[in-house]
């Protein structure tokens, strides 16, 4: 299966904000957690900076997966800091008040990463498609399994609708195979629980044919699993998303077979040009799709 590009982009959105000069502008930028994925986000938001003088970025990132109140706080913050604009990852649609308040203050918000579902605050979301780039992943895996084949999946945070997502569109991609669900737990996109999901999955499931990771520390999780184990990488199939977080070692060993590459440097560049164009008074895309492909042990230095 040969790497895909999802590319998108709908639906424009008329900015309300007046004219404004460029070294005016002053934007916040929050990321979810400590991973290399958000560090990449946040270093492309740093060279849109340095290469458009004038415009002063704040970066704050918050502890964890869900770190809902501490976000909230670096959302507070950064109103109180003066920004005129916000581009952040949201940890949990319970953020949403939040915004609303920085909002009725005149701060600009863009999303990034994942939506925030019948929230309407927001000027742009620049975004994987994740229920597509699910599908992909799912594809793979309707590629190399079988009828009858067994399959547990390590969901990220459930309830978040990017993460359920990458999740659903999985399902859908698998569809046309009958594969028989074992198994499914949340991890909180953190190794640790990647690990223990997924040896629970293959204690009570030794013939345990294939797992699907929604985050790329589940992903390397379960690869430190199936290696504990003493399980052949012949023997079982795993399938990651996010290219991130020890993804390159597992997939250069053998032991994951395929995972699915976002793009955050490009999801952040997007995010946060269009933030800027908004604060301007430009026009800007309501949705903006940074795009997903394939990756496998073949053809992964395209992704690094």
């Amino acid at each position: 299966m040969k790497p895909r590009l999802l590319i998108g982009g709908l639906a424009l959105a008329a900015a309300t904000a007046g004219p404004a000069l460029a070294e005016d502008i002053k934007i916040g930028f929050i990321t979810k957690f400590p991973v290399p994925f958000f560090a990449t986000m946040e270093n492309a938001a740093k060279a849109y900076a340095e290469a458009n003088p004038g415009v002063e970025i704040i970066y704050r990132q918050g502890t964890s997966a869900t770190d809902i109140e501490g976000q909230i706080a670096l959302i507070e913050s950064m109103v109180t800091n003066g920004v005129q604009g916000i581009a952040l990852t949201p940890v949990d649609p319970t953020v949403a008040p939040a915004l609303d308040k920085a909002i009725e203050s005149g701060v600009k918000v863009v999303l990034m990463d994942n939506n925030i579902p019948d929230w309407d605050g927001r000027t742009a979301l620049a975004t994987t498609d994740n229920y597509n780039a699910g599908k992909i992943a799912g594809e793979y895996l309707k590629s190399v399994l079988k009828e009858g084949d067994t399959l547990g999946i390590l969901e990220g945070v459930p309830g978040v609708p990017s993460l359920d997502d990458r999740v659903n569109g999985m399902l859908e991609g698998l569809q046309g195979v009958d594969v028989e669900i074992v198994g499914r737990g949340g991890t909180n996109c953190t190794e640790e629980l990647g690990i223990n999901v997924a040896e629970d999955l293959l204690t009570a499931n030794p013939d345990l044919k294939a797992i699907y990771a929604a985050c790329g520390p589940p992903a390397a999780g379960a690869a430190q699993a199936i290696k504990n184990a003493g399980i052949a990488n012949d023997d079982i199939i795993l399938v990651g998303f996010d290219f991130c977080c020890g993804e390159e070692e597992a997939l250069t060993e053998g032991v994951e077979d395929a995972t699915v590459a976002q793009f955050p440097a490009k999801m952040a560049e997007l995010g946060v040009d269009a933030l800027v164009k908004a604060i301007r008074g430009e026009q800007v895309e309501s949705l903006i799709d940074s795009g997903a492909a394939l990756v496998t042990k073949d053809n992964m230095s395209e992704f690094k």
